[in-house]
Parts: C-alpha cells; structure tokens; sequence
C-alpha cells in the first residue's frame, strides 16, 4: 500500500513503534480490523468494541503473518512489530486519510437521507464506463467503514466513490476529513435520525457539513426538487449543479415512463443534449438516481453514451431492492434498512407488481419523539397506494396498521414481531404473489426473505 510503511504508520498515529529497525521501512500490504482475514504483510487494527476486545486476538494475527498491530496498551514480550497508539479507532481514521492523499485520485462523496446506496450504485456504474472505479460496499460508510473502503483502494485504482452515513451532528465533518470530496452528491433530506438531528432543518446542517473538507476546485451535485437542498445556492464560491423533473434544472428528465417491476425509461436533458435510458430498477426514485450519475459523468469528461450504457448496466445488490423470483413468488427484498420517505416509496412501486401485491413491513428506528406519526403516515400511503396486503410487524408498526385499516378492500395483519411472523409466514402469502419486504436493520428481516425463499 502506497507509502504504508511502519514509519510513516506510527508518524500518522501519533504513536510509539516498537519492534526492529529494519522492519521501520517495510510497507504493509493490507489492513483490517478482522483477524480472520490477516495474512502475510497484514497491519492488524484491534478495535475495542462493546462486546468484544480485539486485543486479545493479536497472538494469532502475527502467527498468521501479519507485518505488524495497533494496541491501545503495552504488549510485554511482544517479538513482533506493534505501534502504540491512543485509540485504535481514530488511528485508522488517520490511517485512512493520509493513504487517500497518497493516491491522488478523485473522490465522489455520497450522502443524504434515503437512496444513498442505490445513487452510489448508480454512479460507479457510469463512472466504471471509463475509469477503474471502487466503491464502498456494504453498509461501510460509517467512522469504522469508510476508512475500511479506502483501505481497498490500490494504485490502479483511478476514482473512488465513497458513501458516507451519519446520524448526528460532526459525524459528516469527521468522515470528509478522511475522504476530502473532489465531488459532493446529495440524494435528499428526509426524517432519518430525528432523535439527534431533531427536524430537517438539523438534517440539512448535518448533511452539508460535507462541504468543509470539499476541494476548492470541487463540484457539488444536489436534488434541486428537495425543498431543503434548493436552498443551497453556493459554497466558498463553488455553486451546485441541481437536478431534477423541471426543465429548470441543470439536468433533468422527461418522458418518464414506468414499466412495472422491470424499471423506469425516461429521457434525461443536459444542457441542449439529451438521451433516451432504460433504468433496470423500478421506482420514480431511479430516475434521480440516474439523474445524479449523470451530473457526475459529466463532471468526469464521460459521454452522453457511456452515461446510457453505465446506467442502463446497472446491477441490484441484496436487500436493496433485490428482486428474487422463486417458483411460488416475486420477492422483492428491500429489506436492509428503512425509514419513512423509503418505506412510501417502496410501497409506490409495490402497486405494479403482478398477482396479489404484498407488503410485508417492520418497524422504523431512529425516528425520534415523532415516531408514531411517521409511522402513521406509512400507513396512510399504504391504504391508498393501491396493494392487496399489508402485514405489519412489531410494536412501532401498529401504527402502520392502525392507519391502513382506513382502506376497507386493504387486507391488513398485525403481528407482535417478527418471530411470530415467521411461524405464521406461510398463512398469509399465496402462489402468484409479488412480496415487498421492508423494515429497519435492527429487524434483521432477512430471515423473511429466507424464509420466503424456502417455501
């Protein structure tokens, strides 16, 4: 890895090495925080978590190979190479951002509060049409998973596309520090962590504390139709690209046809240019997703084509709106994470399915004092989108179903959690039917989606 040598290591640390001097100007040729995936030339990051300290795992990562370790204290008797530092955490936040500074490479920063993933998807599917693009993977766009994504990066990487969540205030200014964007996208601002952010007001400071590490010859590309983010007219000089459905934007796109659950066509306008594009995905969401690819292909030095073809090749990730086709069902697995714009969203796209269209929906975290109505409003939509079946799952989600029973033709069921949803699964659910799966991580239903396939 560029420039990761123990010496530079333990400068950028601000740690104490210990081990032979001649081991000073050896670089690493991997890091993780994983002890089952060390090997030969490994840096071993041992994090101190809630349950686990993974100091105690550092015996048999150097008898694996690894070049050397972190620890937060004093090894006595070591015989291998270790640097000592502070916090392991803010060492490989350290770490992370002066090994992007090493590879000169632009970096595209992705955050907002939904669609996140699915714009990142997007956007290192265009940008792979003309560069070596690495993008996060996972749900690695936090303080401990950004620096892991950059931690993949190698010298024939050419652009990275780097997702990054947060969920209270400084967390944003912390993760631009390591990333320091060429390029800043933000998808929206929603609801999502009101209980720190308190409204979107807070939402929209969070978000934009991108800016701060943002070069000064960078980009800014925003949704101009979030009535949050259109108010952004510049930073330290550099104005935002806006996109969006009216013709008043920067980009935007027209002729905007659904086709089910195959996903969107529509024809996207840049300047006195425009293209036809069929998105694989479905749901008007897409569009913007594709939108937002589209400002950065541009920024990037991309063709109109390249942009259509990086689109039109885009590929679904498990539970983000995965569709798997099993012999009895559609199943569209959604389930990796929700919140309120997401779950109505998703639910829009539902109603295009074929058979019998089935929402199955658990609870939404981290919404705040405003948790009961939010989810209400869910069930609003639910009653009024046009599905055959909601299923409701945990305590936050009788509120889905308390207002979905407005509808009378809605067949809605409740269930207490998801354990008991999954002992009566197969009672609810019939051959021919489209299943939408959704709820907050915390819900883990993946074993829905599991548990659907099987039967």
């Amino acid at each position: 890895m560029k420039n990761l040598t123990l010496e530079n290591l333990t400068k950028v640390c601000g740690g104490v090495y210990f081990g032979p001097s001649d081991k000073l100007e050896q670089e690493v040729s991997s890091i993780t925080t994983d002890s089952r995936k060390a090997e030969a030339g490994t840096l071993f990051v041992p994090i101190v978590g809630e349950r686990v300290d993974a100091h105690k795992f550092i015996p048999q990562v150097m008898e694996a190979g690894a070049l050397a370790t972190l620890s937060e204290r004093i090894l006595e008797n070591a015989d291998f190479p270790y640097i000592k530092v502070e916090s392991s955490l803010q060492a490989v936040k350290d770490i992370a951002e002066f090994y992007l500074q090493q590879l000169q490479i632009p970096v595209v920063g992705i955050t907002g509060s939904v669609g996140k993933t699915s714009t990142k998807e997007v956007i290192a599917s265009v940008l792979k049409e003309k560069y070596r693009t690495l993008k996060t993977q996972g749900n690695f766009n936090n303080e401990l998973g950004l620096p892991l994504t950059v931690f993949r990066l190698r010298d024939e990487d050419e652009i990275a596309v780097l997702e990054m969540g947060i969920s209270d205030f400084g967390e944003m200014t912390r993760l631009a520090k390591i990333a320091r964007p060429d390029t800043c996208v933000i998808t929206n601002i929603g609801t999502c962590h009101l209980e720190n952010l308190g409204d979107r007001d807070g939402v929209l400071k969070a978000k934009t504390e991108i800016f701060k590490y943002l070069k000064k010859d960078g980009h800014i590309v925003l949704n101009g139709d979030d009535d949050k983010l259109c108010t952004v007219k510049e930073y330290e000089g550099i104005k935002p690209v806006f996109f969006g459905m009216e013709s008043d934007k920067d980009i935007y796109a027209d002729e905007i046809v659904s086709r089910g659950l195959k996903g969107m066509t529509c024809r996207i306008h840049v300047g006195e240019e425009s293209f036809t594009t069929d998105i694989p995905m479905p749901g008007r969401h897409m569009v913007y997703n594709a939108l937002a690819a589209t400002a950065v292909g541009r920024i990037y030095g991309l063709t109109l084509e390249q942009i259509r073809h990086g689109i039109e090749t885009l590929e679904a990730i498990s539970g983000r709106f995965h569709m798997i086709e099993t012999d009895r069902f559609l199943i569209v697995d959604d389930c990796y994470n929700a919140n309120p714009m997401s779950m109505k969203a998703s639910l829009d796209v539902l109603k295009d399915g074929a058979g019998r269209r089935v929402a199955i929906l658990g609870d939404m975290g981290e919404l705040g004092e405003n948790e009961v109505q939010l989810h209400a409003e869910v069930g609003e939509h639910a009653a009024q989108c046009g599905i055959d079946v909601c299923i409701c799952t945990g305590p936050l989600s009788a509120n889905i179903a308390k207002m979905a029973r407005k509808n009378p033709e809605l067949i809605v069921i409740e269930e207490p959690d998801r354990d008991s949803l999954l002992s009566h699964l197969s009672d609810y659910v019939q051959t021919g039917d489209t299943i939408l799966v959704k709820a907050s991580h915390f819900m883990q239903f993946e074993k829905v989606v599991a548990a659907l396939q099987e039967m």
